[in-house]
């Protein structure tokens, strides 16, 4: 899943992306209101995290400019704790907020809620035909074997799963995993899901020849 960060805070920004990675998450990170804003028109993120005090641009100020466009899932992250900022975002259109200082493992519960209910899933797992996933955990459950997936794993499965059915090109699984300061190898996509075609059988991620890869729906 690839992010988007509007926040000024160079400490917390710095811990947060670092924390994200972490858990199989591509970051793209904006320091400035208007900068940040540039970056949300552009609709290349599953999800933006937005600041709410900003240089340039404060963050009501982009949620209100977004919420006439089609935006991304917005989700607040801010120091204010008044009542007041909380009804104001959600009010201009966020998606959600929560009050610094979090867990870390509190944010990632938010955007899992988020995207189930941007995908209209009931539960926070995946499935494919054959395999599920378990976006909390990283593990993949496959014919009753469970397996804990590492992050690249994990974000390129992702990318399937959410989209089951769908033939995704090598360019569009590299721009949901990875950020724009992230190197991109060559053949990184190919390694990894050479990786899980080995692991689970070539049924579980079928390649189609000249145009990607995909994961069954299931009931297919």
């Amino acid at each position: 899943m690839r992010l988007l960060l509007i926040e000024d805070d160079p400490m917390f920004g710095k811990a947060l992306v670092r924390g994200l990675k972490r858990n199989g998450m591509a970051v793209d990170w904006t320091r400035d209101g208007q900068d940040g804003y540039a970056a949300l028109q552009r609709a290349e993120h599953a999800i933006t995290l937005l600041d709410i005090g900003l240089p340039g641009m404060t963050g009501f100020e982009i949620l209100k400019a977004a919420r006439s466009r089609k935006a991304s899932p917005i989700l607040v992250i801010t120091a204010r704790d008044r009542v007041e900022d909380m009804v104001a975002g959600l009010d201009l259109g966020a998606d959600d907020f929560i009050v610094k200082p979090f867990e870390l493992r509190a944010l990632l519960a938010r955007i899992r809620a988020i995207m189930r209910r941007v995908n209209d899933r009931s539960n926070s797992l995946m499935s494919s035909k054959e395999i599920t996933l378990d976006p909390s955990t990283h593990v993949a459950t496959f014919r009753g074997i469970q397996s804990t997936l590492s992050a690249r794993e994990f974000s390129v499965m992702y990318a399937l799963m959410e989209r089951p059915g769908t033939i995704l090109s090598r360019g569009q699984i590299e721009s949901r995993i990875y950020g724009w300061s992230d190197e991109v190898q060559s053949n990184a996509v190919d390694v990894v899901i050479h990786g899980l075609r080995k692991r689970y059988g070539k049924d579980v991620i079928r390649n189609i020849r000249g145009a990607g890869w995909m994961v069954t729906k299931s009931g297919s």
